[in-house]
Order: structure tokens, then sequence, then C-alpha cells
């Protein structure tokens, strides 16, 4: 049930984590009050449902083997292919999750059933991403110089608001104050970083339900637009 409701973002119903669970309700309504006790911040709300506050974790994990394959072939590929302190952190965090696997002990032999092969294009992550990344965790604006197909270079101040990883390029969606509107820049034309101290006026999660609005098939303009200026 933790688990379940660790994945959700909106709040689960009674009736919902039944079905998933392959229990009653009563069932529910009786699990949820033990770990409760037991200290889990369950909130809950008649005709609403269930949710699990932020800041709570569980000191064990158990993966299924479908898990592992879907953490390791994805941390494999962050560390081929992400700037240098991502590729580390994979590292770190894959150590982490075998250290706390507690459906059996990992040992020194293990093979994983995936793996992630090299890049075709054998291209990493731009120095950039590393301070447009932290930008976004912290909600900062950025001034930019960019370079369009055409070799021009415009100066930008933007709000960064999320990376896209296609095969070959990473592409920064962004508001941009002097054009008023979202706009799309690959990493690797960007020619110049600085993070500003001022923080930008709008919520993130406000800012990409905007930016997904803008085009249905968000993915499909994204690649339409990763050789555009911006």
């Amino acid at each position: 049930m933790l688990g379940v409701l660790r994945a959700r973002r909106r709040p689960v119903t009674a009736l919902e984590l039944a079905q998933e669970l392959g229990v009653s309700e009563r069932s529910v309504y009786r699990d949820v009050e033990t770990l409760r006790l037991l200290g889990a911040p369950i909130d809950g709300q008649a005709g609403v449902g269930f949710v699990l506050r932020s800041g709570f974790f569980l000191p064990n994990f158990a993966f299924s083997p479908e898990e592992m394959d879907a953490l390791i072939l994805g941390l494999e590929w962050v560390q081929g292919r992400a700037d240098p302190a991502l590729a580390k952190s994979s590292e770190s965090a894959l150590a982490k999750i075998n250290s706390s696997r507690t459906d059996r002990p990992l040992a020194a032999d293990d093979t994983p059933a995936l793996l992630a092969a090299a890049s075709v294009s054998k291209r990493g992550d731009p120095a950039q991403v590393a301070p447009l990344r932290e930008a976004i965790r912290q909600l900062r604006k950025v001034a930019i110089r960019y370079q369009d197909t055409a070799g021009s270079i415009s100066e930008r101040v933007i709000w960064p608001i999320t990376i896209v990883y296609f095969d070959d390029v990473q592409v920064l969606a962004a508001w941009c104050e002097s054009r008023s509107a979202f706009r799309h820049f690959r990493v690797d034309r960007v020619r110049a970083v600085t993070v500003l101290e001022e923080r930008y006026p709008e919520r993130r999660p406000s800012l990409m339900r905007r930016w997904r609005e803008q085009d249905r098939d968000w993915r499909s303009f994204l690649t339409v637009s990763v050789g555009a200026t911006g």
C-alpha cells in the first residue's frame, strides 16, 4: 500500500486501493490505520481519498526482478551520457539501492539481465547542463547567450523548466522573457550560462502544465523544434 501511495501524487480512494491491491475496502481502512500507528503520515478525507505526505522514507527496498532491471538500465544510461556530477550520482544511487535490498543479497558476480550500450553518437552532456539543471532545481532565472542555426548570437533571460533528452541532443524548455512565450533551446548551442539570484515568480508545476498545454503532442513539437532558433 505504501508503494502505491508513494507512486501517486494525487489522493487515491479506498476503492482504487482495494482494486489495485486485490483486497476489500474494509481491509484498506484497517491497514491504513495500522500504518498510521506505525508512523506513516497518511492523510485521508472522505470522498477524496488517501495521500502519503512527502518526507516519509521506507527503511528497506524490495524490488521485483523487472523493477531492478529497469533501475539498472536507466542508471547505466545516465552513467554513459549525463554530465559527470549526474553520472557519479547514478553510481552511488545504484549502490544504495543494492545495499538496501531485502529480497535477496547482491552477489559479487551478479550480472544484470539488461545493459545500456554506448551511445552511437558518443556525445555526453554539454558542460552547460549542470548549471541549467541547478537553476531548474532552484527556480532561478538564467541569462544565456544562444547561437541559432544561422550562427547569429542572441542574449536572453529565461525561466528554465526542464531538459528533454533526445538520442543525440538535449533540449531546454523555458519561458523566454524577451519573447514572452515558451521557447526551446538546443543545449549544445548555448554559449554562456549565468544563473541569476532572482527566482522566477511562477511555480514550476504551473509552468510545466502551461508548457505541455501549448501543444498536445509536445514530444513531436520538440522533435520539430530542435533544429529551430529558439
